[in-house]
């Protein structure tokens, strides 16, 4: 080992390294390409370190002045990133190694400076690197090792395109080094595409997943799951725990809930921003959060301090799922708890997924509120403080209280005190621990022979409305049936053989069950019915698909004509038919006259009868102008106050003349009456603006109250 790389480890307390660590740094493999596939928390981020370090260094033991970067790793999340920066930048510090990291959410224009500058090692997340690649900004001509850590997890995420885009940029005579939890098929075709005979690591036991952690399959009652995750935090009471849930808005309940119960919460999710992740993070390491609810992908990747309880509020979706979270325990050699919730609709399921991952799981009931007030009094008494010397100040105020009170009151008193910091534990429905179900062996049929059914496939024939018509029209029992085969045409079923003559007689000539259906022993029945199936799905998960359309281009969709002008198809219409002389009806129309399809004309009788007749037109005016007022009726004009001929005014009185006053008459105004106020005349001054509201004018102050 280099010796920069030796004396850092030695300073961060490594006295041996684990299997992973010891299998990549053999010196055999020094050159060659690497899938490895190793548990969560076995160290694979300073394995790979300490692997590409030959590469990067040779014998050296020292980098020399940034340039172009040599090595590139590449992962999954941005906390996962951070971390694999961090845990480089202790283990190459005393190499003088430059890491610089390109993580989406983060200042592009910062990393950029950052990589202008030069760096040894550039870690970063897939899309992020790619865009600084394709700007420019990131050359690979000088890189000697592309490491990509959780693989699986990056092409799960869709990163595929991403990864391929970045090795076909890298150049040919690199190291690619595959770091995964696990290999799926997938995982085996990058490998063989974009790396050269690689060598195949693995530390994973295939008796078991996890020595160092303690499964245990929680049942609670339907609608219980929050309060047994509240009860498993408060019996465990561990300095650090994760709850995973498979959505954010399951994230944001539990959070929000566990929050109101006292708990110290930090959720992780896909919604947040990069700078609340950090946050959230910081918050579990320096201890002011003790509780993290997290998604799987929000938390892949993350290391936590004294990590020691995993909580699957929701149950994992597949097996990679269950160990990955799991992961997040039992790490650097400390003791870890997964446990399971799984309510009495979820139990098959849960033991499935146990099962496929090949983990044994313990069945337990969610810890009740006195186990957990048990527990409380345990860690009372194991505290430290008891074996304290006691202060001057604490020993006088101890001897007050034992004058004060009985001792018995001074402990109820501490061990509520003691409580009151804690959340209360819940109260939980009882629910029945199931054990998982043995496999049960298959019993062997005996002789037996062979019926053929007039129905099958093609009919909806299912063998489970079959089986019960054999029993009710056979009158047989379900023990003395056997295999039942459905094909297209008919379904063939295995009887004992002891029931063939009872069966007969009991159906008669035409075997019939029932209306259209009908049964015949045969004597010979075809391949495919008596053909072996292949084994059950039990002792695994389901096979691998074919990989979706979006993991890359989908390809172009044919043309649907020839290029060229578009023509439609020439088409036959003597196919049609004979139609006929058929012509449409000409309408008659004349503009001077009537349409032959108009109505009638009406006339209608007038009143009075007569002749109606329409109104004569003025054909003696010219066109343009106006029409001729009619001459003034020389017929006095009523009105209401009854003669037109009385008027009102003085007959020698003007057109405009006002009424004539007379003296002594009452005045109208005070203008008209003796003395009153002139008229007022202003003066024309021109034209004066008017002053602001709320000034005084010039003549001093005005009236109070008057705004002017």
């Amino acid at each position: 080992m280099i010796p920069t790389l030796q004396d850092a480890l030695a300073e961060r307390g490594y006295d041996s390294l684990t299997s992973v660590q010891e299998a990549v740094t053999d010196p055999e493999l020094a050159d060659a390409d690497l899938l490895v596939s190793a548990q969560t928390g076995s160290g694979k981020t300073v394995g790979f370190g300490l692997a590409i370090a030959p590469t990067l260094m040779g014998e050296a033991g020292t980098l020399g002045p940034a340039a172009a970067p040599l090595a590139l790793v590449v992962a999954p999340t941005r906390e996962l990133a951070l971390q694999v920066a961090r845990e480089l930048g202790w283990l190459y510090a005393k190499a003088g190694a430059r890491i610089a990291t390109c993580i989406g959410g983060m200042d592009a224009r910062d990393e950029r400076r950052a990589l202008e500058r030069g760096a040894h090692i550039v870690v970063g997340t897939p899309g992020r690197l790619r865009d600084h690649i394709a700007r420019g900004a990131l050359e690979l001509d000088a890189i000697r090792a592309v490491v990509l850590d959780e693989a699986d997890e990056m092409l799960d995420l869709g990163f595929r395109e991403d990864l391929e885009y970045m090795l076909g940029e890298a150049p040919e005579e690199r190291r690619t080094l595959l770091f995964s939890a696990t290999v799926p098929r997938s995982i085996e075709e990058m490998a063989r595409t974009y790396q050269r005979d690689a060598v195949r690591v693995t530390t994973l036991d295939k008796g078991s997943q996890h020595s160092d952690i303690s499964y245990q399959a929680v049942q609670v009652a339907q609608g219980d799951e929050e309060n047994a995750i509240i009860n498993l935090l408060r019996f465990h009471d561990a300095p650090t725990a994760i709850v995973f849930a498979n959505t954010r808005a399951a994230v944001t309940r539990l959070s929000a809930r566990l929050a109101n119960r006292g708990f110290l919460v930090a959720s992780l999710s896909g919604e947040l921003s990069q700078d609340e992740r950090s946050h959230a993070l910081q918050s579990m390491r320096d201890g002011r959060a003790r509780v993290c609810v997290a998604t799987d992908v929000a938390a892949r990747g993350i290391d936590l301090p004294n990590l020691d309880l995993v909580i699957h509020a929701d149950l994992p979706q597949s097996t990679e799922a269950l160990l990955h979270r799991s992961g997040r325990t039992g790490r650097a050699g400390r003791k870890g708890i997964s446990a399971l919730i799984a309510n009495d609709r979820a139990v098959n399921k849960a033991n499935r997924i146990l099962k496929w991952a090949k983990v044994q799981a313990e069945w337990v009931a969610a810890p009740s509120a006195d186990e957990i007030l048990d527990k409380d009094e345990a860690r009372l008494l194991e505290d430290e403080a008891w074996t304290q010397e006691p202060s001057e100040r604490e020993a006088a105020f101890a001897a007050k209280l034992i004058e004060a009170f009985t001792p018995e009151q001074i402990a109820a008193a501490c061990f509520r005190l003691y409580q009151n910091k804690l959340s209360a534990p819940e109260e939980l429905n009882v629910a029945p621990v199931r054990a998982p179900r043995e496999e049960r062996e298959r019993r062997e049929f005996g002789p037996s022979i062979w019926a053929k059914l007039s129905i099958g496939r093609d009919q909806n024939a299912e063998p489970r409305w079959i089986l019960p018509l054999l029993c009710r029209a056979g009158g047989l029992d379900k023990t003395q049936i056997g295999k039942i085969r459905v094909l297209d045409t008919a379904t063939y079923v295995e009887l004992a053989e002891a029931v063939g003559p009872d069966l007969g007689a009991r159906l008669g000539d035409g075997g019939v069950l029932e209306e259209d259906v009908r049964l015949e022993l045969v004597d010979s029945v075809p391949e495919e019915v008596t053909r072996a199936r292949p084994p059950r799905r039990d002792d695994g998960p389901r096979p691998l698909r074919a990989p979706r359309r979006d993991d890359g281009p989908r390809p172009p969709r044919p043309a649907r004509r020839e290029e060229g002008e578009f023509r439609p198809k020439k088409r036959d219409f003597a196919k049609d038919g004979e139609r006929g002389d058929f012509r449409p009806k000409k309408r008659d129309f004349s503009r001077d006259g009537d349409r032959d399809d108009r109505p009638k004309k009406r006339e209608y009788p007038r009143e009075g009868g007569g002749e109606y007749r329409s109104k004569p037109r003025d054909f003696d005016r010219k066109e343009g102008e106006s029409r001729p007022r009619p001459a003034a009726s020389a017929k006095p004009k009523e009105t209401r106050f009854g003669d037109t001929s009385k008027s009102f005014r003085r007959p020698d009185a003007g057109e405009h003349s006002k009424t004539r006053r007379v003296p002594g008459d009452k005045p109208r105004t005070k203008r008209d009456a003796e003395g009153g106020k002139p008229p007022f005349r202003a003066k024309s001054e021109g034209f004066r603006p008017k002053s602001a509201p709320g000034k005084p004018r010039p003549g001093g102050p005005g009236k109070p109250g008057k705004k002017y």
